[in-house]
């Protein structure tokens, strides 16, 4: 690996152990992607031969004799660890090499939100839940993930809706995963896993997208020495807005009131100085028949997942970064333009870590043109 730069791996089932030196004498390629919203994925590959450990390792424990093969990646960057991902293998692929004695071996997997896809409640009643609202239903269903070192992180939503047992009982249809991410989705929150900060260990994060705090050392482009970005793109989009208006219904005349709801939060500020209003109305007009509590949690859910106008993409090697760039972050942005510079929120990174080489690939989001701070911190 680079000077300063230490990678480790853990394999095994449910409490994963260091592997040994030979396994990771055979480890070519490593490839992580931490997107926003979604599962984090990874793949390995490995340099096969007949007699190799790997074939007992990965291909006879994989889904096999094993169920659940759990793979921890941890990078040290000059002597500072970090989580890149915890999962568990979901699929291997071998693919022949130049000669009959060597081939590579592919190891596919997802992140721990895999687990929670295991466990099908259907039927015509599902799993009822009765008065409890949707923060106390997240947390008895991660309760049962603990045994794998999970941590909920809950945040309670702007106006807890307690049902009435008498009037709705919530019940669940379907995984864990899909029906947190549900409850997530109705009152514009997000549900994720963020591996670490220790080995074994991760966040069950279910709450508001962050996008306050402090931000990470500037991405530099076209400024010489100081430059630490391979590439950096951006694009402008000012169509990208739409505005949803709920409807509450007066109790004794019948009409339905339209009220729009903003997009703008204590936590999800306007990184932009010029923010354009939204080209187009989103009316929901099923919100009528609902509690106005009820319709104005689906209204801000709606304003949340509003598009970002502006859109970023781009490249850096690591070890001239100086850290890794993690996802669900600010990050500055210096030298290409007064319109993009500034502040921006990282959406995704890429993480490919080869022999010699560890290098990232990203894309940021933001609304707005022109910085909101005079200087971009460095």
């Amino acid at each position: 690996m680079l000077k300063g730069v230490h990678l480790t791996l853990l394999v095994g089932p449910v409490v994963p152990v260091p592997v040994p030196q030979i396994v990771l004498d055979a480890l070519t390629q490593v490839e992580v992607v931490a997107p926003d919203e979604a599962a984090g994925a990874f793949t390995l590959q490995f340099s096969l031969s007949v007699r190799s450990p790997l074939h007992t390792l990965f291909l006879l424990s994989g889904g096999g004799v094993v169920p659940l093969l759990r793979v921890i990646l941890v990078v040290t960057l000059n002597g500072m660890p970090q989580v890149l991902i915890d999962g568990v293998v979901t699929r291997t692929q071998i693919v022949p090499g130049a000669d009959q004695r060597h081939a590579t071996l592919q190891v596919t997997g997802d992140d721990l939100t895999t687990v929670m896809q295991k466990l099908e409640f259907s039927g015509l009643q599902g799993m009822p839940y009765p008065a409890m609202p949707a923060e106390a239903i997240v947390l008895a269903i991660l309760a049962k993930y603990a045994f794998l070192g999970i941590v909920p992180m809950i945040v309670p939503s702007v106006a807890i809706d307690v049902p009435i047992p008498t009037h709705r009982i919530p019940t669940q249809q379907g995984n864990d995963l899909d029906y947190v991410r549900l409850l997530a989705q109705r009152v514009g929150y997000v549900f994720y896993l963020d591996p670490g900060p220790a080995p074994g260990m991760s966040v069950a994060y279910w709450g508001p997208k962050v996008k306050i705090g402090i931000p990470q050392p500037a991405l530099n482009a076209d400024m010489d020495a100081a430059g630490n970005v391979e590439s950096l793109n951006f694009t402008y989009d000012g169509n990208a807005r739409s505005l949803p208006v709920v409807y509450i219904q007066n109790e004794q005349t019948k009409v339905p009131l339209p009220l729009p709801i903003p997009d703008v939060g204590p936590l999800n500020p306007p990184l932009g100085l010029l923010d354009p209003p939204p080209q187009k109305f989103n009316p929901l007009a099923e919100t009528a028949k609902y509690s106005p509590l009820r319709a104005m949690l689906l209204g801000m859910a709606e304003a949340a997942r509003s598009a970002d106008t502006v859109t970023g993409t781009g490249t850096l090697d690591v070890t001239r970064y100086g850290r890794v760039l993690r996802s669900r972050q600010l990050v500055g942005v210096r030298g290409v333009g007064p319109a993009f510079d500034g502040l921006h929120y990282v959406s995704e990174v890429r993480h490919t870590i080869k022999r010699g080489e560890y290098k990232q690939s990203f894309s940021l989001s933001r609304k707005g043109l022109l910085s909101t701070l005079p200087v971009v911190p460095a």
